[in-house]
């Protein structure tokens, strides 16, 4: 991937064939999504005709300018294959054309993955050799198998069976230690923590039990401490056939702190990473969009593999290079029969979510952020809600994320003033 000096203001727009419509796809209710709407906007911006499945009316995705239309369906993340596929068969037929499938979590992913022969006439996506791969390097356990398999380095982890293997490991673990859900489907049927929690000490891991099954559906993941660690992403369109599209870049904030979701980032070529990502998606012979949530240790120098989300990442709109690809727009272009073109790489590019940042500022404060982040002012920032062509989502988003703190203070009024 070259890297080279350019001018953002004459950044020109990829042509995609926009005779082949896209529908995103998220299984759950969470409606303020920012990825989702990146999706919306990418395609949106290049004339591309988006639908998405939506929560209702009034949520970020579905007043963008960029949306041609929404189908209403209050998933749960827990449907029947056959339900999910008869529903979106529905949609297909109301489309009226082929269309890409874009899943923006890790549910939706997984499910399409293993429903590709059935939509396959109705739908163009990517498809791996082995249907199951999304599924297995979705679920912390199966890229914890994995990655030993392929000789990847990642963090040392513990799968407790039951609360007593809990106290077993508060007994004579290392701590600190992140706490996450085994697998993401759990996190609708039976969730032990919502996030990725980091617990300081046994009593900590204590407590937080209190609130499990007898069979926890969790990990303990060894916590590489900030000072010693950095954080990297690498979003990436492997096709199948050809040079995956990759771009690698910086976490500087996270929320919940050092163990959520980018808060803030910026776009860093590293090639050694880059190329660790691509030997690991040819191994396991993966195909479509993958999130890679990488931590360099530098105790011992390796780049350790968290996380692999085997769809877009929520802040993928971190990496736009000058012609306009980013991983969707990559994506449309090869499952419609287009070269992905090359070009200079969008070094220091910045992304931030606006909502999630200003929590994470403060609880990052007195804290050095920029790590390896390129020297010097960002070239230009994506925000993950406000954009100048596109400003109705924020409204959405701004009261959604007011309505429990309003709930929450409407408590502490008096009776008669409520």
């Amino acid at each position: 991937m070259p890297v080279a000096p350019f001018e953002w203001g004459m950044l020109f727009r990829v042509e995609l064939d926009r005779s082949v419509p896209a529908l995103l796809l998220k299984l759950g209710d969470y409606p303020l999504h920012h990825g989702g709407l990146g999706v919306v906007r990418s395609l949106g911006r290049c004339g591309v005709d988006v639908y998405a499945v939506t929560e209702g009316a009034f949520t970020p995705v579905a007043v963008s300018r960029h949306l041609r239309g929404r189908v209403t369906w209050p998933t749960t993340g827990a449907e029947d294959p056959a339900d999910l596929a008869e529903g979106l068969h529905g949609i297909a037929r109301a489309i009226g054309r082929r269309a890409v499938l874009v899943p923006t979590d890790d549910e939706s992913a997984v499910a399409v993955s293993e429903l590709a022969d059935e939509l396959a006439d109705d739908f163009l996506l990517a498809r791996c050799a082995d249907p199951g791969l999304p599924r297995r390097v979705a679920s912390k356990e199966g890229l914890f198998a994995t990655c030993r398999e392929h000789g990847v380095p990642t963090p040392d982890t513990a799968f407790p069976e039951t609360l007593a293997d809990v106290e077993e490991y508060a007994a004579s673990g290392a701590f600190p230690v992140v706490v996450k859900t085994r697998a993401p489907f759990e996190r609708h049927r039976r969730p032990s923590v919502r996030s990725s929690t980091v617990v300081g000490t046994p009593d900590e891991l204590r407590a937080l039990a209190l609130g499990w099954s007898d069979e926890p559906s969790v990990i303990l993941q060894e916590y590489l401490p900030r000072e010693e660690s950095e954080d990297w992403v690498v979003h990436a369109w492997s096709p199948g056939e050809g040079d995956p599209t990759l771009f690698t870049g910086v976490k500087l904030r996270s929320w919940p702190p050092h163990a959520g979701i980018t808060t803030a980032g910026r776009a860093r070529w590293n090639p050694a990473l880059a190329d660790l990502a691509r030997r690991l998606l040819d191994a396991t012979g993966f195909r479509g969009i993958a999130d890679l949530d990488w931590r360099l240790d530098r105790r011992d120098g390796r780049y350790k593999l968290v996380d692999f989300n085997p769809r877009v990442g929520a802040q993928f709109r971190l990496f736009e290079d000058a012609a306009g690809i980013d991983v969707v727009r990559a994506q449309h272009l090869g499952l419609t029969g287009r070269p992905v073109p090359t070009s200079p790489y969008p070094e220091g590019r910045a992304f931030v979510v606006e909502d999630f940042d200003y929590a994470a500022r403060v609880a990052y404060r007195g804290q050095r952020t920029d790590g390896p982040a390129p020297a010097g002012r960002a070239p230009a920032t994506e925000h993950a809600w406000f954009a100048l062509d596109d400003p109705l989502p924020v409204v959405p988003m701004v009261l959604g994320r007011a309505r429990p703190v309003l709930a929450r203070a409407a408590r502490w009024l008096p009776v008669g003033a409520r």
